[in-house]
């Protein structure tokens, strides 16, 4: 078993070298039984949503991060190691764990609220997405046991295999995201953000962490593959998982998420200590209107500037224009916008004069 610490980068020696250890004492010390925990992002390559995906979907060529990159070569041998020696393996895919103890999910969810980032959201909000509470993952582990323990017949089917573990209830992503954060006083993301416009942003954070890692900086949350993992629908059949296993849920999803938000009371929004006086950030960017456009402080002033930045990155960057190109064109711009304003009539800017 392993989680995704995006603060370290150290996915393919737990991951990879370690499943190997695993499976090599399993294979030498006899051990009957073997069962990995996978993750579904194992067939998500970043670009195409997932709507009731099944097992039958290929690893793809390119994954969307090195973590899920790392967890499909660790399923890929176990799958491979089933019969060594008499070891029966499975592999199970829980999809987005949630619940009491996580230390993932809700606490950067409301480490983002507090820093005022949860009123936006990645995309349109409607993509959908499979949570598993984590007492339905411990189930799972347990059903694939006593499938692997079972009559030969029963084994032979479930052993080998990769099975999708979900609550089997589709929700939107951000929904959900709105619930727990609501549910611990915190306000719902409702500000949308196209991902075409957030994308050349987390590109350039990307870019800025590759030159700034040999010194120091720490691995960003705001990455591409975070945001096509936020705003990509990922739902799975589990079909499979009650036929070979015997999986269904014990525990609905809106009871797991009462016993997650109760869970967490200490995070509530009021008992986050109150600040006086403007924030850290506020003080550092000078307290004018830089600070404001940077914290959102003025949406209008904000938004106008992130559609001034794109543009210039579509126009000028992205397109591949050399620099005397881009002077030009440049050139050719204002010179268009002289040329309209010195033809427009003079009531209409005879204001600029008072």
């Amino acid at each position: 078993m392993a989680a995704p610490d995006s603060s370290i980068n150290n996915h393919h020696s737990v991951n990879v070298k370690g499943t190997k250890n695993v499976i090599g004492a399993c294979v030498d010390l006899k051990v009957k039984r073997l069962i990995y925990t996978s993750s579904p992002s194992v067939v998500f390559d970043g670009v195409h949503g997932i709507i009731n995906g099944d097992e039958s979907l290929p690893y793809p060529a390119k994954h969307n991060d090195t973590y899920s990159a790392t967890k499909a070569e660790g399923e890929a041998l176990v799958i491979k190691s089933n019969g060594s020696n008499g070891l029966l393996t499975c592999c199970i895919r829980p999809s987005s764990i949630f619940g009491p103890g996580d230390k993932l999910l809700v606490p950067s969810l409301v480490s983002a609220a507090r820093a005022g980032k949860s009123k936006f959201l990645s995309g349109n909000g409607k993509n959908m997405y499979d949570f598993t509470f984590v007492e339905n993952v411990a189930h799972a582990h347990i059903c694939a046991e006593r499938a692997l323990a079972s009559e030969a017949t029963v084994a032979e089917r479930a052993a080998g295999e990769a099975y999708f573990v979900t609550n089997m209830e589709p929700i939107k992503f951000w929904e959900l995201v709105s619930l727990v954060l609501e549910g611990l006083g915190y306000e719902r993301p409702r500000i949308k953000i196209p991902v075409f416009v957030i994308m050349p942003i987390a590109r350039l954070v990307e870019w800025t962490y590759k030159l700034l890692a040999p010194y120091g900086m720490k691995v960003p949350q705001f990455t591409p593959s975070r945001v096509r993992l936020l705003s990509c629908s990922r739902t799975f059949n589990c079909s499979k998982a009650n036929d070979r296993l015997g999986y269904t849920p014990i525990v609905p999803f809106q009871d797991g998420l009462r016993r997650t938000i109760e869970s967490y009371s200490h995070l509530r929004a009021e008992c986050q200590p109150k600040k006086d006086g403007p924030s850290k950030a506020f003080k550092y960017l000078g307290r004018g209107r830089v600070a404001d456009i940077l914290l959102w402080r003025n949406k209008k002033e904000t938004l106008t500037t992130v559609f001034i930045l794109v543009s210039i990155y579509f126009n000028f960057i992205a397109s591949g224009y050399t620099i005397i190109s881009m002077v030009s064109k440049l050139l050719l711009v204002a010179f268009v916008f002289l040329f309209i304003h010195s033809i427009l009539p003079k009531k209409m800017y005879a204001c600029y004069s008072l």
